[in-house]
């Protein structure tokens, strides 16, 4: 008979694995199965033409949580983060380019010679972010409190959390509660009068959503950005080896703990027993029988994929199906045969500037036509662009004195109206080609490769229902006690021994590992009381 064993994960992403690593290091066997043939998730380092490595999906590490790679020494497994001077280019057709730096500083100091009033608003605004993304910081790692039960540690938690409310600046504090549900693009134009750096700000707030900067609420995904990392500019974290490398030492360390990892192992069910999570049956028809199972899955693909539904509740099954979880986001990726020459840019601070992100925006109005396309059932034609080029920064990603250039774009919706993404996979790069070729005119002719990634492909590739980059939307209604449903946000699922750690969990997307490390400090709550009689 086969061992049973102490945990059985679903899903080799990054907070499967940061799961795993904890779950092991407190002693424990857990088993990481993975359906694809490499470990990471939708943070994988693939190669997209001979001699080039692109990050496939994610292009930046979240940023993943600095304590989290303290506690799994990722250090001494090749965890190594590159950090650009300029955190975000911004090109303009007809004027100069904006960069924004890693010192807010010499960003004000830039912005003087294009807007006198917005430099000086600059330096305020940055500081303001960062304290309230320093006060939410806080709730990154906190399980969410039980709102029908709350017990005394949940109480304590809130009357931690009030008490640095109250410690905020009394302006912080009325910013705070008034942002979380306002539409991105009225906090920027509140705050700039550049129309540039208004859609920068406004960007931040729409990455990965279903919504356009004049949406309500976008502005709280800004907010959820600001509290991994709270810089104006916004994250701007690189790995060396790209995420893929991330992946990789978070299964090294993982394996160093005692946990074990499986890939080409999918599961197809997972079984239930007396309302009890009893283990796993794979696709080959293997059974894997343990005390608890993890999914790093979607919500969506956990209850309504991998759960034979006689074992949910009807209304908890009706809750599921309208979480929303349908992607607008698709990637492309290029192999180049020299650095395009981007507007702005000279031969001389070329490779400075564009090291860390490339925003292709221009305004707020062009990121809500962008919009409108995805809202009618087709991929806009002049798409809102996040671009980095990591080869500058880690020039091993490609041969010499070529690069990859990985480019994030919104909006490509996962239901087209009029065609299909077999159909609008070229089209939908050739409008990409041709929304970098504005900005870089040489761009077209250095292409020796462009591999494009469609909502499908994220779906049926990389696992993520619906396409989304995030596991959901991040909106006010499925955040932190809400995520993925009221009730059921401290990682648990009403079969017991079933856990979630996926981004579908609290607090979210982002190569961030926070969802797998508080869900694995759950898990190991509950087996602790199991041990001691109280469960």
């Amino acid at each position: 008979m086969a061992e049973r064993r102490d945990a059985v994960i679903i899903g080799g992403g990054h907070n499967g694995l940061v799961a795993a690593a904890y779950l092991a290091k407190a002693g424990l066997r857990p088993l990481v199965l993975e359906r694809r043939e490499v470990v990471g998730g939708a943070a994988v380092t693939e190669e997209v033409h001979p001699g080039f490595r692109s990050p496939t999906l994610a292009h930046s590490a979240g940023p993943f949580l600095p304590p989290i790679a303290r506690d799994l020494a990722l250090e001494r497994h090749g965890f190594q983060v590159l950090r650009p001077a300029v955190r975000l280019f911004a090109p303009a057709l007809d004027g100069p380019p904006l960069r924004l730096y890693e010192e807010p500083a010499r960003t004000a100091a830039e912005l003087s010679g294009i807007c006198a009033k917005d430099s000086a608003r600059y330096l305020e605004f940055h500081e303001s972010l960062a304290r309230i993304g320093r006060l939410l910081a806080r709730l990154l790692t906190t399980t969410p409190p039980s709102l029908e039960r709350p017990g005394p540690a949940d109480l304590w938690k809130l009357l931690s959390l009030g008490r640095n409310f109250r410690g905020l600046p009394k302006k912080d504090a009325y910013r705070l509660l008034r942002w979380g549900p306002m539409a991105v693009a009225d906090l920027a134009s509140e705050w700039f009068e550049t129309e540039r750096l208004r859609a920068i700000v406004a960007a931040r707030g729409i990455t990965g959503m279903f919504a356009g900067p004049r949406s309500a609420g976008t502005s709280a995904n800004l907010l959820l950005q600001a509290a991994a990392d709270p810089h104006s500019a916004g994250p701007a974290s690189f790995v060396k080896g790209g995420p893929g490398a991330l992946a990789a030492a978070l299964a090294s360390a993982a394996g160093s703990f005692g946990a074990e990892i499986r890939t080409g192992a999918e599961v197809a069910r997972i079984m239930v027993t007396g309302g009890a999570a009893t283990g796993v049956l794979l696709s080959s028809g293997e059974e894997i029988s343990a005390r608890t199972v993890v999914s790093n899955a979607d919500p969506k693909r956990t209850f309504l994929g991998l759960l034979d539904p006689t074992h949910l509740d009807p209304d908890f099954l009706e809750r599921v199906r309208n979480y929303r979880c349908l992607g607008t986001a698709a990637k492309v990726n290029f192999a180049l045969a020299g650095l395009p020459k981007f507007a702005g840019t000279e031969p001389g601070d070329a490779a400075a500037s564009l090291s860390g992100t490339v925003h292709l925006g221009p305004d707020v109005d062009y990121l809500e036509r962008a919009f409108d396309a995805a809202k009618y059932g087709d991929f806009s034609p002049e798409p809102y662009l996040e671009v980095t080029i990591p080869s500058l920064l880690d020039p091993d990603l490609a041969p010499p004195g070529r690069h990859v250039l990985s480019a994030y774009v919104q909006y490509a919706p996962y239901n087209l109206k009029r065609s299909d993404w077999e159909k609008a996979r070229e089209p939908l790069g050739d409008a990409v080609t041709a929304a970098l070729a504005r900005y870089a005119p040489d761009l077209p002719a250095l292409v020796l490769h462009r591999q494009v990634v469609t909502p499908r492909d994220l779906e049926n590739v990389y696992g993520l229902t619906g396409g989304h980059i995030f596991h959901g939307e991040h909106s006010l209604d499925q955040l932190f006690t809400m995520r993925p449903i009221l009730g059921w946000a401290r990682y648990r699922t009403p079969i017991r021994g079933l856990y979630l750690c996926g981004a579908g969990t609290h607090p979210g997307g982002r190569v961030t590992g926070a969802p797998g490390r508080n869900a694995s400090r759950e898990i190991l709550r509950d087996l602790r009381d199991l041990s001691r009689g109280r469960g």
